[in-house]
């Protein structure tokens, strides 16, 4: 495949091994990450941080089981923000989903295994069209896997934000009723999750930037006002990584579209 495109903001992070062990809870207050011991891990999450996501990719898959995190969500956060062909973005989820439910084969315990199998089925979904995801039986797999990690970890801001997407997109495609009764999808329960993971990780950006659609997704134009005060409190959000820097500027675009 292609190179991946570079991030916009090369050289404004620059973390290493150390820095990253230093400001690991604050990094990874989103998808509570395990602190790795080996400095090899911690040395591809910096590349991550940093902005260098096809790095951290490549350096994470080379560690084997102990790299695989790193390597999806250095992947996930690519394809969703940088890559500009559908075909190799809607390609880079596949892989991921297929690496992490051999990992989850492998080793069972690891719950982010399980948060990024759903993650990269979801945008896939997104991607193909979530009434025809719904139809391939995407949706049951990704709630599923949400729902097991919210069940072992339930202080798990991402995996909250990720479900409660998953509640308000199956609505808007297919409405209450055949959400309901279908997929489980439920609209007061997708907004409490959104609430509940920025109880959880109030500077979280994305989460913000999600919950603002969802808003629109489940009430409309009604809920315009509340919705672009997410986007105003996620667009002033003080980044600390690539990842996140990324997630402000969505929310920027939001706010000039």
């Amino acid at each position: 495949m292609a190179r991946w495109t570079a991030f916009p903001f090369q050289g404004e992070y620059t973390f290493d091994v150390g820095s990253v062990k230093k400001k690991w809870a604050r990094l990874h207050a989103g998808d509570l990450e395990p602190l790795p011991e080996d400095a090899r891990v911690l040395d591809a999450w910096a590349h991550f941080h940093n902005g260098e996501f096809e790095k951290a990719c490549a350096v994470g898959l080379k560690l084997g089981e102990a790299g695989l995190n790193v390597a999806h969500k250095a992947t996930c956060i690519y394809a969703t923000y940088l890559e500009k062909q559908e075909s190799h973005r809607l390609a880079l989820y596949q892989e991921v989903a297929k690496r992490a439910e051999q990992q989850i084969a492998n080793d069972p315990s690891n719950l982010n295994a399980y948060y990024w199998r759903a993650y990269a089925l979801g945008r896939y979904s997104q991607g193909i069209s979530v009434a025809k995801a719904l139809a391939q039986g995407l949706g049951t797999k990704i709630k599923t896997d949400l729902e097991h990690v919210i069940e072992l970890q339930p202080k798990h801001p991402d995996a909250h934000i990720a479900l409660g997407t998953f509640h308000a997109e199956v609505i808007d495609k297919v409405g209450e009723l055949i959400g309901a009764m279908a997929y489980g999808a439920h609209r007061d329960t997708g907004l409490k999750l959104f609430t509940h993971a920025l109880d959880l990780h109030m500077q979280s950006a994305i989460g913000m930037v999600e919950y603002a659609r969802a808003l629109m997704m489940l009430d409309g134009e009604k809920m315009m006002a509340e919705a672009n005060r997410m986007y105003q409190l996620a667009a002033g959000a003080k980044p600390v990584d690539a990842m996140e820097r990324l997630d402000v500027e969505l929310a920027r675009t939001e706010l000039s579209d």
